[in-house]
């Protein structure tokens, strides 16, 4: 990583002019660099200035899980304010990004000074855990082909204004069939199924279009 500089945050998410004159740091990272790893000490919450960033576990076996991939606005790494002394998990950029790093002592002055803060910042948890229990469904109930259609749909954030949010960060397909639980064989038989159909289209970047979103509805 390079040597980090004061973080200057524009006002792209409603909580991050709060974070504006916080003891934070902007580092800017490549593609592939890891943020944190497993088992590192967990002083500091991270936020998601631009790019992509992956979170991932490995087991005792050797077996690694993604369990998410955060853009811009999305904090991550804030399970030290409970407590946590290590880090439950792998943080690693996507593609080149700016991550600001917080310190926990100052994250949590932040969040008992500013009430405001505060609220914002529990309601971006509260949607995470809404989130987790969603793909927790999902991967109980959906077959392989709906989950990767809800994981492209998540990933390309639906939903949200901007079409900008349509066109999806470089990712293997060995990545997308780690979060979706299946093989990388199903995985491309599935893309080249969407495709087909024109729910996505491959022109250098993978663009989901609005019409997948029949996949996951469909019973």
């Amino acid at each position: 990583m390079k040597k980090p500089k004061k973080a200057s945050i524009r006002n792209r998410k409603p909580f991050a002019i709060e974070l504006i004159g916080m003891d934070a740091r902007a580092v800017p990272v490549t593609a592939g660099t890891k943020i944190f790893v497993q088992g590192d000490p967990a002083t500091s919450v991270m936020y998601v200035q631009t790019g992509v960033v992956r979170l991932s576990v490995l087991s005792g076996s050797g077996t690694e899980a993604v369990i998410a991939l955060l853009g811009a606005g999305d904090f991550f790494g804030e399970g030290c304010l409970t407590g946590q002394p290590r880090r439950m998990a792998t943080a690693s950029a996507l593609e080149g990004s700016s991550i600001v790093t917080i310190p926990k002592d100052a994250m949590v002055a932040q969040l008992n000074t500013r009430p405001t803060f505060a609220e914002q910042f529990l309601k971006h948890m509260l949607k995470r855990n809404i989130r987790i229990e969603a793909d927790l469904i999902d991967q109980l109930f959906n077959s392989s082909e709906k989950r990767l259609a809800r994981i492209l749909m998540l990933l390309a954030r639906y939903g949200e204004p901007g079409a900008t949010h349509r066109r999806l960060p470089r990712l293997s397909q060995e990545t997308l069939a780690e979060m979706v639980g299946t093989t990388r064989s199903r995985v491309n038989f599935f893309m080249n199924k969407f495709r087909k159909l024109g729910f996505i289209e491959y022109n250098g970047d993978l663009k989901i279009n609005n019409s997948l979103l029949s996949v996951v509805l469909r019973d």
